[in-house]
């Protein structure tokens, strides 16, 4: 059992990783619907991408979103057709999958519900000038992304922390969980990714500390899409009560962080550990 927060925090580090027997369910589970699509339409590629991709799905599985992008051929495309071609892509999985639980449409993706994970599969057409253009069925428009440079910059940045963004932005994810999931888990993460660019994560318990603290101002700006398209990937926050409910959860948060690492300083390794129950829930082990 854990008797030191170092061991506290491997422990949850442990507690939010993929099993080796999810991680081979995902994987048949993704190709089979990439499949499904490629069998009924003419598809110019297919992707694995989003937190999967990017090393930072957290379990349960059953909680998680695994993220399938589907290129589609520009016959496809229609300027106003966002909707029906949701509606499409929709038809073509009920098809493979007539028996799944829920298979349902909502603004910029297919879900499929399956009894042990959802997957959202993102219908897009490759955009003149690079990347790609994906629906938003609510807002009537093309949204221009590029989830390949999502990944490949996340990959840049985790690589140049020593690998230590990755995991400790599967704890962010579990603090936000754990309390409402106010944050988009992409969100979450690029606002990560641009308050620790150029800073040492020493440890994880500072380190997400750090998050915290800084968080707080800085989920009031905009957080651009990493990809370079300009777009605010917090724009869902889209009134003050919204942000401040956000910054009231993260101030709670910084304020038990500083209080958990005050406590291991004194000594107090068992209360600390508390605090940081209060913080990550169940994922964090208990102490001794």
């Amino acid at each position: 059992m854990p008797t030191t927060v170092t061991q506290g925090f491997e422990k949850l580090r442990e507690n939010l990783r993929i099993t080796d027997l999810q991680e081979s369910t995902v994987q048949t589970r993704q190709r089979n619907v990439r499949g499904a699509v490629e069998e009924e339409m003419k598809v110019v590629d297919s992707f694995v991408t989003g937190s999967y991709e990017r090393g930072t799905m957290i379990t349960p599985l059953s909680k998680a979103d695994l993220d399938v992008f589907v290129v589609l051929e520009r016959s496809y495309y229609q300027e106003n057709g966002q909707a029906s071609l949701l509606d499409k892509v929709k038809r073509v999985l009920k098809r493979t999958y007539p028996d799944t639980p829920e298979i349902s449409r909502n603004g910029q993706a297919v879900t499929i519900t399956f009894n042990d994970f959802k997957v959202d599969v993102v219908p897009g057409f490759i955009r003149d000038g690079g990347g790609y253009l994906i629906p938003d069925s609510i807002l009537g428009r093309w949204i221009a992304t590029d989830p390949k440079r999502h990944v490949s910059a996340w990959q840049l940045a985790n690589k140049s922390h020593n690998y230590k963004l990755s995991p400790l932005s599967k704890m962010l994810k579990a603090w936000n969980r754990e309390h409402s999931r106010l944050l988009r888990s992409f969100h979450l993460e690029t606002l990560a990714m641009q308050i620790l660019a150029g800073i040492t994560i020493s440890n994880f318990p500072l380190g997400v500390g750090y998050v915290f603290d800084l968080a707080r101002t800085q989920v009031r700006s905009a957080v651009i899409d990493p990809a370079g398209y300009g777009g605010n990937v917090g724009a869902y926050l889209d009134s003050q009560v919204k942000i401040e409910e956000v910054v009231s959860r993260l101030e709670s948060a910084s304020r038990r962080a500083i209080q958990a690492i005050q406590l291991d300083d004194e000594g107090k390794t068992q209360q600390a550990y508390e605090k940081w129950q209060l913080i990550f829930g169940g994922c964090f082990p208990a102490y001794g």
